[in-house]
């Protein structure tokens, strides 16, 4: 311990033990070396009560080192990300040097509580946080990953006899195992002379009630008064409720600390509360609860009235407090407390309360049965309706298959324009993932017309929301620029920068697919801002996911790897799924033109099972991949998992993406037949570029169709199309993929028997100064060249030598070779490496 102070380390150091084991005594310890040292030394308390606020210990400790906790815990949320904000905003109010934090009693935390400690352990590393519980306590489990553990253990016979001297240790020994509470407490008893050897105390309790009998009356009701209120107390309160003067508590120094508004320890605490009749305890409860109507601790009031049976007010003062926690953002809490209400008396609308406050918490099975039972108890239309937006949309299909005929009866209510447009929104989100792709126009273009007449903005911002959703893909571009100028315009109007982070993203999402990667270029820092004001993890993660799009895109591959992994890396703590799918499509990117990275390999060997509407882009992308990393087997397989060509159903807003994946891996697999079904759907995008929603671009549609008529030696309409890539690539300002454009072109070109000189020196120019490793030259002789078209196209050595009519010891020496020219390892790398060359042998 002294080793952690004195070297300003840093961590999280979890103590465990039980009730009087000397949790407190170790940290007081820790804290007094830390300040001898110089370092600063803060304290937060959890309660054993259930009506502390929310993150409770966190405000102690903030306002310990000086922060103002409402200004650091003030922050709206309007997704369940947004928490996050508040725990970075924690870590950066605590990101001091040096800094020891102590939290006390973690197993009475609550949940938000448990998770802001669980994300300051990894988040700050030079401030030292030393936290105790009692065994068991279940949440030390998800701490342990970041955590050091130390268990204390109860006294040696020796230092029993140390304490209460020889003749009682064994006595003593046998009594408290060790426990160095009571252990104190009983030395103390010997002190005073009330030990009786004959009659010794069998617990703390014991000798807490004997020296409450010793108090005066006033004394000994001030002290259970306090008792009902907490451990730490207020003394003011405690006065208030007894009617007592203040200076009753002098007599109590045994029992309560030097603070004068703490109790020496929870179990005397628990001791003096014991030592009260049921009628005592109801009678001090409702004397507090009285004394309480201006406190703003909400839970603390509900408990005291539910204590003593007024019921009606338990609700009232539980539902303030519900509102209080999640308004704090410790949705966990609300959930809780809203529960806690509904088991009072029971409402649609305390439902439709816990149902959003679950939702929030992530909790979406208590968010699926709140709203289920808020439909069940709603007696008007607009409660109906209520009920049905409690469920979000979601890519699984089980909320779904709730939310869809919840809401269904909704829109069947008579109900007003602007409910009724939400619906309509919310009923186009769910036509989306439940692929009812026919649907999505005219619910989302009613549910606009509605919001837009109403003149509703919460509806209005919602159902631009679906109806940008409901015009993916070259299509709906205009339209959704469109959208989003008018989402800017609302964002601007109620002063919303998450609604103007919306419309930023979405014309750049537009813009990136038109292939204006300059015009896209120059919106990244009114997005940037927006993203800023918003605040949080998610937003940012939205900001770098576009950015690295369009550094890739642009050919600044070491930026792009550089913003796309820290965009992962944030966003993968609090949502993997969309982390692994944006950074799984940017590794795509890539491998067009510096190869696969360790990363990429990584995603495409375990990726993550995608929800239904992405399962066959997933299964393109994979066996895109797995075949530019050279194996050629697996991305076979993958290819195959896809099914039959008639049966593809691409998300409209992945048609193109997923249209150019199927054309290079088929080309590069040699799957002509099936290459030659594939390149017809292509055509119908012919000036289109490549890129879904924003998260990877992979080039114009015609350079795809070159490469693929290249396959299919159909060399003038390659040329054609690799002629017209060339020119949208460079219009666009996609240099990278110009130089592509123009390798495979000169391939074309020599097919056709044609001056391919000029062409492929200028894409080897551009190659080696943008990086391009996938395309670097390496020389190859004309014998290795025909080696290695034969290896591409599955023969072994043996018909190798054959064909060629050679020794089959010579053939294997000249794969080999080109294995070490390479610097490859295996034969399906040099098969992906030739899917990148020219079609002929280089000169020479």
């Amino acid at each position: 311990m002294r080793s952690w102070v004195a070297a300003d380390a840093g961590g999280l150091v979890l103590c465990g033990g039980e009730p009087g084991i000397g949790k407190t005594r170790l940290a007081q310890e820790l804290a007094g070396q830390a300040l001898a040292l110089g370092r600063e030394v803060v304290w937060g308390h959890c309660v054993e009560t259930s009506g502390a606020p929310a993150f409770w210990p966190w405000r102690q400790i903030l306002k310990a080192t000086g922060a103002d906790p409402d200004l650091v815990l003030a922050h709206d949320a309007e997704v369940p990300q947004d928490r996050f904000r508040v725990f970075d905003a924690i870590a950066s109010a605590l990101d001091r040097s040096g800094l020891v934090v102590v939290v006390e009693d973690v197993h009475w935390a609550d949940e938000a509580s448990l998770l802001v400690l669980a994300h300051l352990a990894v988040q700050l590393r030079s401030v030292l946080i030393f936290a105790t519980f009692r065994d068991p306590c279940p949440a030390v489990a998800d701490l342990m990953r970041s955590a050091v553990r130390i268990d204390l253990h109860g006294l040696s016979s020796d230092e029993v006899a140390e304490l209460v001297g020889a003749e009682h240790a064994a006595v003593v020994m046998s009594l408290t195992s060790g426990n160095p509470l009571f252990v104190t407490e009983i030395a103390r008893a010997v002190d005073d002379g009330t030990w009786r050897p004959d009659q010794p105390p069998r617990s703390v309790r014991d000798i807490v009630t004997g020296r409450l009998a010793r108090l005066s009356p006033d004394a000994r009701e001030l002290v259970r008064t306090a008792a009902l209120i907490g451990r730490d107390f207020d003394v003011d309160l405690a006065a208030a409720a007894s009617g007592l003067p203040i200076s009753a508590l002098d007599e109590a120094s045994t029992l309560i600390d030097a603070t004068g508004h703490r109790f020496v320890h929870a179990l005397t605490r628990d001791a003096v509360e014991a030592s009260l009749t049921t009628a005592e305890r109801r009678a001090i409860h409702r004397r507090i609860a009285s004394a309480m109507t201006d406190s703003t601790h909400y839970a603390d009031v509900a408990r005291h009235w539910s204590a003593c049976g007024a019921t009606a007010e338990a609700r009232v003062w539980t539902i303030r407090a519900a509102e209080d926690a999640v308004r704090r953002l410790a949705y966990e809490e609300g959930a809780r407390l809203y529960r806690a209400a509904a088991s009072i008396e029971d409402s649609s609308e305390v439902q439709v309360a816990l149902g959003r406050a679950a939702y929030f918490a992530g909790d979406l099975a208590g968010c699926v049965e709140a709203a289920q039972r808020a439909a069940e108890l709603a007696s008007t239309p607009e409660q109906i309706a209520e009920a049905a937006l409690v469920l979000e949309a979601a890519p699984g299909a089980g909320v779904n298959a709730v939310a869809t005929p919840l809401c269904d009866n909704a829109l069947r209510q008579p109900v007003s324009p602007a409910t009724r447009a939400r619906l309509l929104a919310q009923r186009s989100h769910l036509a989306f993932y439940r692929g009812e792709q026919h649907r999505l126009g005219s619910l989302s273009s009613e549910a606009l017309d509605l919001a837009r007449e109403s003149g509703d903005d919460r509806a209005l911002a919602e159902a631009l929301h679906a109806r940008q959703e409901a015009c993916p893909g070259p299509s709906g571009r205009a339209e959704r620029l469109g959208l989003a100028t008018e989402m800017i315009d609302l964002a601007h109007r109620t002063r919303s920068p998450r609604g103007a982070m919306w419309g930023s993203m979405w014309r750049i999402h537009a813009l990136i697919e038109s292939g204006s990667l300059a015009a896209a270029q120059e919106e990244l820092p009114a997005l940037r801002l927006a993203c800023e004001r918003v605040g949080g993890a998610v937003p940012l993660w939205h900001l770098e996911v576009v950015t690295a799009c369009l550094a890739q895109a642009q050919g600044r591959f070491a930026e792009a790897r550089e913003v796309g992994r820290q965009a992962y890396d944030r966003m993968r703590v609090i949502e993997r799924e969309p982390a692994s799918g944006a950074y799984f499509a940017l590794q795509c990117g890539f491998a067009c033109h510096i190869g696969v990275t360790e990363d990429g390999l990584e995603l495409a060997r375990h990726f993550h099972d995608p929800p239904p509407r992405f399962r066959l882009m997933s299964k393109l992308t994979r066996a895109f991949l797995l075949l530019r990393a050279g194996f050629r087997d697996e991305a076979l397989e993958w290819y195959r998992r896809a099914g039959p060509l008639g049966e593809w159903d691409l998300p409209a807003f992945f048609v193109v993406p997923g249209l150019v994946d199927a054309v290079l891996v088929t080309s590069g697999l040699g799957l002509l037949d099936d290459l030659a079904q594939i390149l017809p759907r292509l055509e119908a995008f012919r000036g289109e570029h490549a890129a879904g929603n924003g998260v990877a671009y992979m080039g114009p549609a015609s350079l795809a169709l070159g490469r693929g008529y290249l396959a299919l030696d159909r060399y003038e309409d390659a040329a054609e199309s690799l002629s017209a890539a060339v020119d949208e690539a460079s219009q666009a300002g996609a240099t990278a993929f110009a130089a592509e454009a123009r390798w495979h072109l000169a391939a074309a070109l020599r097919a056709l028997g044609r001056d391919a000189d000029t062409v492929q020196r200028a894409a080897d120019r551009a190659i080696r100064a943008l990086g391009m490793t996938a395309f670097t030259v390496t020389e190859l002789s004309s014998r290795e060249h025909e080696v290695a078209r034969l290896v591409t196209d599955g023969l072994t050595n043996r018909q190798i030598a054959r064909q060629l009519v050679i020794s089959e010891r010579t053939a294997q020496n000249h794969v080999q070779h080109i294995l070490t020219k390479l610097g490859f390892s295996t034969r399906s790398q040099i098969a992906a490496w030739m899917s990148t060359r020219p079609s002929t042998p280089a000169d020479g």
